[in-house]
């Protein structure tokens, strides 16, 4: 069964483009297109694709803020960003407010299809370059601790206690202490739970 595609962009020449490119696809069915968020939304009273290709800029209306209005009324459908913009806050805001995927407008046609199928398949898609980009901005999130504080860390997440800690590592408990306020200040976060989280997405432990 063939995918129901429209797209949402102001820029003719990007919608020509992207259905040129998807016209060889026998899985793709094309719907349509809109060239403003008021006409989108019009659209959809009518109809309602599998995927909306939606560009982050609108004349009359944010594509972040339409993505967020679209699931709310119609989350069945999913939502692939599409922007000239390789900038985290735009990839980020657009995932946050329901979008499944976000793609550059300088994708191959190889790379639309597969973030169509993502999608579709209920799977989150990033293109390679946006990909790369939340890589590098997590990358250098990235905390830098101390020994001790390493050595605080995975005690920390083997479940001891300060007391326990600060035995084990000849320490005060007081430096424990002061170690485990660092180790939350630097993550950036105010619990332990969350701390621990965080340290295992970064391989410390």
């Amino acid at each position: 069964m063939a995918t129901s595609i429209f797209i949402v962009d102001d820029h003719y020449m990007v919608i020509e483009g992207i259905r040129s490119l998807l016209q060889p696809e026998k899985k793709i069915e094309w719907m349509g297109h809109a060239m403003t968020a008021a006409s989108c939304l019009a659209f959809l009273l009518q109809e309602q694709p599998d995927v909306i290709l939606m560009d982050v800029n609108l004349p009359d209306k944010s594509g972040i803020d339409l993505c967020r209005e679209v699931k709310e009324k119609y989350p069945r459908i999913s939502i692939i960003g599409l922007s000239s913009f390789n900038q985290q806050s735009f990839i980020q805001k657009m995932m946050e407010h329901g979008a499944s995927g976000y793609v550059l407008k300088n994708a191959t046609r190889e790379e639309i299809v597969e973030a169509i199928e993502a999608v579709t398949a209920g799977h989150k898609f990033l293109s390679h370059e946006a990909a790369m980009t939340v890589k590098k901005n997590e990358d250098s999130k990235m905390p830098i601790l101390t020994r001790r504080e390493k050595e605080v860390l995975s005690l920390i997440a083997e479940g001891l206690t300060n007391h326990e800690m600060a035995d084990k590592l000849f320490i005060s408990t007081t430096t424990v202490d002061t170690h485990r306020k660092n180790l939350l200040e630097k993550f950036g976060v105010n619990n332990t739970a969350v701390l621990i989280r965080l340290a295992a997405k970064y391989q410390f432990i």
